[in-house]
């Protein structure tokens, strides 16, 4: 149903294990694409997520991060530690750089850990699907909206279908408005002709190494609003000051403040989350955990918003 796209950083992985009971008993998929050279992080979360029953798809050949150039340590240890298990299948990430030839020899080698095409910006849709011809019926269709268009999805018309969607603009801190929209592609991912859908939570489809130095802070909370037909908002409580890369703990104190307001009127739609108990927690206490917990926060916030959506 929900297939929530990570870049496999260290608190994008932290997120996964977090909530591993709850994707697993919602029946969400996470696809994990993993960017970071060393994939003990990876394997711990893969455990995580098989000891409670659920599912992971990992991308064999990453377009980004330490893998890009050669997904054998990848491949490694799908086919050793998770070889047979049927919570990770793997992902084929169909890129603009790749050919029939290569998305074959790939799915030849993955063939028995139930593959995924991962439609991200590939040329030759017709090709590829005759290559496939016999197994397409079968096989999980992914595609990233905006680098696989109806035409090009009309050629894979399988069982089984996914449609990602980036619905987090990404822009500098201090430039988001308060509130915009996010997607409403948990809701209408059926009348498309799809059996699942994703997005890439409040982190957005855009790869950066690093995020720069703080000169803002911001706290990115979806919701889920139902007098709009339940489409999913996302406010952006950002810190007044945003001159200066100096003390980030004044400033998401300042923005956690902006939240805390937000959610003690009453009338802001965010589902009181385990998340949002931590960010109370820490206005309490008058905390601050560090910007990539914060960021965890988050994206755990938005996974239990969408889990209460279709428990």
């Amino acid at each position: 149903m929900y297939f929530p796209y990570f870049r496999g950083k260290q608190f994008e992985l932290i997120t996964i294990r977090e909530t591993a009971a709850l994707l697993a008993k919602a029946g969400f998929v996470p696809i994990i694409e993993p960017v970071r050279e060393s994939l003990s992080g990876l394997d711990r979360t893969l455990q995580a997520i098989a000891e409670v029953g659920g599912r992971a798809i990992v991308v064999v050949n990453p377009d980004y991060g330490d893998h890009q150039a050669d997904g054998f340590e990848i491949q490694a240890l799908l086919q050793g530690r998770f070889g047979g298990s049927p919570a990770v299948a793997a992902g084929i990430l169909l890129h603009s750089r790749m050919t029939v030839d290569n998305a074959r020899e790939y799915f030849n080698v993955h063939q028995a850990q139930s593959p995924t095409l991962v439609h991200a910006g590939f040329t030759d849709p017709k090709g590829l699907a005759h290559a496939l011809a016999d197994e397409l019926p079968q096989l999980r269709n992914v595609f990233i909206d905006d680098k696989a268009r109806m035409l090009y999805r009309r050629h894979f018309d399988s069982r089984d279908r996914v449609l990602i969607r980036d619905g987090f603009r990404r822009q500098r801190n201090a430039d988001y408005p308060e509130l915009e929209e996010f997607s409403d592609l948990h809701a209408t991912y059926r009348d498309l002709g799809m059996t699942g859908f994703g997005d890439f939570l409040i982190v957005g489809d855009e790869y950066s190494e690093s995020g720069g130095p703080a000169y803002a802070v911001a706290i990115h909370i979806t919701f889920i609003d139902p007098r709009q037909d339940d489409a999913m908002f996302v406010y952006h409580f950002i810190s007044d000051t945003r001159d200066t890369p100096t003390d980030p703990a004044g400033k998401f104190g300042q923005a956690l403040n902006k939240l805390v307001k937000k959610l003690d009127r009453g009338d802001s739609q965010i589902l009181e989350t385990r998340a949002i108990a931590e960010f109370r927690d820490f206005h309490a206490r008058r905390h601050f955990p560090g910007l990539g917990y914060v960021k965890k926060l988050s994206m755990r916030h938005h996974i239990e918003t969408l889990a209460s959506y279709f428990g």
